[in-house]
């Protein structure tokens, strides 16, 4: 557990080391969170709202969780940004299997894995098919305010939590086409539906290995390997898995192929190369890739 102090009903952790905030929100791996000031979120997870901020005292990070009880930091937050993880030592064990990994790293040090529901990152993953991260987070949060709980509000602005599986059981196909859903509402709705008769349970998909997750996965209305990839890392902390998209594809050619490499390869020799750091070197190369920042 990471150390942490309690003042004034904040959780205040002091002098962190790395972790970056906006790098841990802004990289890809979530959607259902707003941006209020520098260095300073919104986040809604685990049926509850945060308002969470990073600051810097005397040379030293802090971060503070405002209105936050020991109990909630210690029960959600502190798994929920992976604090107990030893990045330091990860990244150091990911240059050890490839130096040329160390851009990346470098540029992107303070990201971690959030540990998400599995059921909201199914379903925000499908949305995210072919959508730009604004167009996801938009979506993520009309479909919470129809169906989802109010969980509080920040400078008048309502914030809600994800529906859950049983309240997805209202949604027709017909209900997500009209949030704007498009070509994903079918799948959503299939989703939704699995999800309900118990057969993508966390339990059930827990006992099974990475390959058969997958095969699993694939089994639901248009998912494919990326975005089972991604549900496997962020929503059942699948640290080999390695999701490629465009950004991905894009980096690896550069880093390792030269040439148009088919997006299956690029996975196996991602398992190969980093094995169950998969999914840690996966978000440096991805979060840096889509910045535009490795060597040309």
């Amino acid at each position: 557990m990471i150390k942490y102090i309690v003042k004034d009903n904040n959780i205040i952790i002091e002098d962190i080391h790395d972790f970056d905030l906006c790098q841990t929100l802004e990289c890809g791996q979530a959607f259902h969170f707003e941006k209020t000031g520098e260095q300073d979120y919104i986040v809604v997870a685990m049926n509850r709202m945060l308002h969470v901020a990073q600051t810097t005292a005397g040379g030293k990070v802090n971060l503070i969780f405002y209105n936050t009880s020991a109990e909630d930091f210690e029960n959600v937050w502190n798994d929920y940004f992976d604090f107990d993880t030893d990045y330091a030592f990860i990244k150091s064990e990911l240059l050890k299997m490839d130096e040329r990994l160390r851009e990346a790293i470098d540029s992107k040090w303070g990201v971690h894995i959030l540990n998400q529901d599995f059921f909201e990152m199914l379903m925000s993953f499908i949305i995210s098919q072919n959508k730009q991260i604004p167009q996801i987070k938009e979506l993520v949060f009309r479909i919470s305010k129809f169906y989802g709980k109010k969980l509080g509000e920040y400078n008048g602005k309502a914030y809600y939590s994800f529906p859950d599986v049983n309240e997805c059981e209202v949604i027709t196909e017909e209900d997500f086409r009209n949030m704007k859903t498009g070509f994903r509402a079918p799948y959503l709705y299939d989703a939704a539906k699995k999800c309900k008769e118990g057969m993508y349970s966390v339990d059930i998909l827990r006992g099974l290995n990475d390959d058969e997750v997958m095969e699993c996965l694939k089994q639901i209305k248009g998912v494919g390997e990326k975005v089972a990839s991604c549900v496997m890392l962020f929503g059942l902390g699948r640290r080999s898995a390695f999701p490629v998209d465009v950004w991905m594809k894009r980096i690896m050619e550069r880093l390792y192929f030269g040439e148009d490499t088919k997006k299956e390869v690029i996975m196996e020799f991602a398992k190969k190369r980093f094995g169950e750091l998969g999914g840690y070197a996966q978000q440096y190369l991805f979060y840096f890739a889509r910045d535009g920042k490795f060597s040309q």
